[in-house]
């Protein structure tokens, strides 16, 4: 069944007006019909149409629940967008699909990128919540101060994946399954060594990926796909 985002639905019965010419002109749905809603907090509702304008869809609902966890973890990758925003755009689709709860965007000394628009990259965090058939929207926070970041409390381990040389250990070593975690991804042009040591000193782990030279974005998903390997 076809799943429509609906951040509102609890307060208003209707389609937001994206969703609801997506729902009438694309997919030619009309009255009587039934769809599946999300509000991305974790609720799926069951519903009717009961008018199926294209920029006012109004539903009926008919049933509603809680989508259970579908993991028993908090996860937060927090990465220095590249200047290929497609690369940025392709790692926040296939973590959403994956499953994480936040993605911070960090601006590093050596960022490629210093901006960022959230309202784009949400909604490709909507649309592959929504294809992977999830009830829950990740958190996404725009550009960040790295040196703000890191000095904000975090309930969990937290780690930092940078390529100097020196003594770390694999994420898998470090990390044990079901604790929530947080993982900081730099630059290509990596993390500098004043990021590194203020990083240390609020309590980041330093971590490798593996052998191989990661790009930005495959190092992000790497983490992400880690994680939840390690609490399969």
């Amino acid at each position: 069944m076809q799943i429509f985002y609906t951040p509102d639905i609890a307060l208003r019965a209707e389609l937001p007006e994206e969703e609801a010419g997506h729902c009438i002109r694309v997919l030619r749905l009309t009255e009587g019909d039934e769809i599946l809603l999300t509000d991305g907090k974790g609720m799926f509702y069951k519903a009717a149409i009961s008018r199926a304008h294209p920029k006012h869809c109004e539903v009926d609902i008919l049933e509603s629940w809680q989508q259970p966890a579908l993991w028993n973890f908090q996860l937060h990758i927090a990465v220095a967008p590249t200047k290929n925003m497609d690369r940025m755009e392709w790692f926040a689709e296939k973590a959403t699909e994956i499953g994480i709860d936040a993605i911070t965007c960090l601006n590093c000394r050596f960022s490629e990128r210093k901006e960022v628009k959230p309202a784009r990259l949400e909604k490709i965090l909507v649309s592959a919540m929504k294809q992977s058939q999830k009830a829950t929207l990740p958190v996404l926070t725009g550009m960040t101060d790295f040196r703000t970041f890191v000095t904000q409390p975090f309930d969990g381990r937290k780690f930092i994946a940078h390529c100097e040389e020196g003594d770390k250990k694999l994420l898998k070593q470090l990390y044990q399954p079901g604790e929530n975690a947080l993982v900081l991804i730099g630059p290509e042009g990596d993390f500098s060594p004043e990021e590194i040591e203020l990083a240390l000193k609020n309590g980041f782990l330093p971590i490798s990926l593996g052998e191989s030279r990661l790009r930005t974005e495959t190092a992000a998903l790497v983490a992400c796909h880690t994680i939840h390997v390690l609490n399969q």
